[in-house]
């Protein structure tokens, strides 16, 4: 064991440190002291005192833990909220633990009864005070839009071949919108039985996937790639969808999708599917290359073009694509650009697209956002504004409350407005909890 000598110098900075924690008691409350145990008077060490620490740096480590302890109690302690510091400590934001579905088939090791298998899902409930006829159709009334359950198995290649699985399924009024509606009529999911009244059943994902190091293909029915903002509730800012998701993209494809990661920086997408918005099943002979990349410029900006050509089924023969780019400005805020384009041979079938996100982080607790729209179809112009909030007072939960100002010069009714207006606000709020 070594022994440890004071020199002079040591001395001074061992007085300089117990100088200080004398101040930081003397300053802090009765309750304070009654929490971190007063110093040593200074006659009190000796050199025998000092040869008695195990190691260099002992005393700084207990100073510390002083301080520690005199922080915690300026918080009003650290056993109620589970915090370190003040910062954590004294802020109102607190998410707590999130539950995972996942945890149910656990067992008191820790170990998943469902091995590498994992189930989630989530519930999301909305009001709004017009239909714009893109998902909230629904006006002025309280509606469980998505009540969603999934399992899957993620193929990891790291290691040589391994194999995976998805499969989703969804209830609530949002099916109609989600169901393979690209389908004839009575196929899979695009058919009367999964619909009942305003509400019903869809299956946007049923694959598989085979993996090997860099390399991943599913076969099946899975999501788009193509634009920004998505079909799942908790995976998009807002609770309303912007013109250019719902009119210029597809929402699910059957066919097969590689992916592959060129580099850290570059992934690049290649796979064929049977037009947009199919399950199972080929209509009008849609078939259609989907692909594209992804490319990290810097640390703070992604691009990624999406996009297919070929027959697009319900869409006909033509070509599709989406540019996004996501920037981010600072660590706390977040700038989305995207450029939809399609033109097919469908009558009027040209559409344009430009959107702009403008997302700002709080906290983990709040966040603040905007998006401002032009969609063009068919010659005609379309407006929309959005503002809103991201509130989360628990780790499963979010509330999404929103404004949105729908305009259209020239007199053009809007695009699924139930109003039938040219110029219109909408008042919305939804809830999402995930588990």
């Amino acid at each position: 064991m070594r022994e440890v000598r004071l020199t002079g110098r040591s001395w001074q900075a061992m007085t300089g440190l117990l100088v200080m924690g004398s101040v930081t008691l003397i300053m802090s409350s009765a309750a304070v002291a009654q929490v971190a145990p007063a110093p040593p008077a200074l006659s009190e060490i000796s050199t025998s005192n000092a040869t008695a620490l195990t190691a260099e740096g002992t005393l700084a480590t207990e100073y510390d833990q002083l301080l520690a302890n005199v922080s915690q109690s300026a918080c009003g302690g650290s056993a109620g909220c589970g915090c370190d510091t003040c910062n954590t400590c004294c802020s109102w934001c607190n998410l707590g633990e999130a539950f995972e579905l996942s945890d149910v088939f656990k067992d008191d090791c820790g170990n998943s009864l469902l091995g590498s298998i994992d189930v989630g899902g989530w519930t999301q409930i909305g009001y709004h005070d017009q239909n714009n006829g893109m998902f909230n159709n629904h006006e002025s009334r309280v509606r469980a839009q998505q009540v969603w359950l999934y399992a899957e198995k993620v193929a990891n290649g790291e290691c040589g071949w391994d194999g995976g699985f998805r499969v989703d399924a969804m209830y609530g009024t949002d099916a109609a919108d989600t169901q393979s509606f690209g389908n004839n009529g009575g196929v899979f999911d695009f058919a009367a039985d999964w619909n009942h009244g305003i509400y019903g059943w869809a299956m946007p994902q049923l694959y598989g996937e085979i993996a090997n190091g860099d390399l991943s293909v599913k076969l099946g029915h899975f999501y788009t790639l193509v634009g920004y903002e998505v079909v799942t509730a908790p995976d998009n800012f807002f609770y309303s969808h912007a013109y250019t998701m719902y009119n210029s993209e597809p929402f699910t494809h059957t066919g097969a999708l590689a992916t592959y990661a060129l580099s850290d920086n570059v992934e690049l997408y290649g796979g064929w599917t049977l037009g947009w918005d199919t399950g199972f099943d080929q209509l009008a002979g849609g078939s259609n290359f989907l692909g594209g990349v992804s490319v990290s410029v810097t640390d703070d900006i992604t691009a990624t073009y999406i996009t297919t050509i070929g027959d697009l089924g319900w869409r006909e023969e033509g070509y599709a694509h989406s540019l996004v780019v996501d920037v981010a400005l600072t660590d706390d805020l977040n700038y989305v650009a995207q450029t939809d384009l399609v033109e097919t041979n469908a009558a009027n079938d040209h559409q344009v697209g430009l959107n702009q996100y403008l997302l700002y982080s709080v906290n983990d607790c709040l966040s603040v956002g905007g998006r401002v729209e032009w969609w063009k179809s068919a010659g005609i112009s379309h407006y929309e504004a959005t503002f809103g909030l991201n509130i989360r007072p628990h780790a499963n939960l979010v509330i999404r409350p929103e404004v949105r100002q729908d305009w259209a010069p020239g007199g053009n009714s809007m695009v699924g407005n139930g109003a039938d207006s040219d110029n219109f606000t909408t008042w919305g709020i939804d809830a999402v909890v995930t588990f």
